[in-house]
């Protein structure tokens, strides 16, 4: 959905909490500045085009460059972590794998269970966080990736019952505070525990 206001109010969430905090533009390379809501059809499917159209690799690569530029900034203790959503939380996930980010929390990631073969290189604190109603993630993907994931002791998942995909999306047409609230604070704990 690109850099829309959910994802700018969340980065201005992590700042007010004492944080540099950076959403890069995933979809520069398609359509720089796109900015998406849930709220339409035609909106659902333009993110649907542009989402499919995401060179994976490519997308980790600026991630990893985010990671350094963010490292070299005055006042950054050093330690960095990443947190995304739907492609974010795929791409979170990969850079759990091929990357030296500090903790990495991944919302509702598409694709993880497709990405098992990586798990191996997990060394530093993940989290994810699951829509048990996720109609991209459905039930047997989730299932591969608890199962996939069972073993990697970096790794902890939480599943939220009765939650769709996007549960923590201000304003979105699937948004449940309370589903929210929880995982939202998962998260502050453990960038708090691995990050400060």
């Amino acid at each position: 959905f690109g850099v829309n206001q959910d994802m700018r109010d969340h980065c201005d969430a992590w700042a007010d909490r004492g944080y540099f905090a950076l959403c890069p533009d995933l979809y520069w390379r398609q359509e720089p500045g796109v900015e998406l809501t849930d709220q339409t059809d035609e909106e659902w499917q333009k993110a649907a085009t542009l989402y499919y159209a995401v060179d994976v690799d490519k997308a980790v690569e600026d991630l990893q460059t985010s990671l350094a530029t963010i490292r070299s900034m005055d006042g950054c203790t050093g330690k960095v972590g990443t947190m995304g959503f739907c492609l974010g939380g795929l791409l979170t996930y990969l850079m759990a794998t091929r990357s030296t980010s500090d903790c990495n929390v991944g919302y509702y990631g598409v694709g993880i269970d497709e990405k098992l073969g990586e798990a191996s290189n997990i060394s530093k604190p993940t989290m994810l966080h699951i829509a048990e109603e996720d109609r991209f993630v459905n039930k047997e993907a989730q299932t591969t990736i608890k199962d996939g994931l069972k073993d990697i002791p970096l790794v902890t998942i939480h599943s939220y019952a009765g939650q769709e995909h996007a549960f923590a999306r201000h304003k979105g047409t699937h948004y449940n505070a309370d589903a929210a609230a929880l995982a939202n604070t998962r998260t502050v704990d453990i960038f708090e525990k691995y990050l400060r």
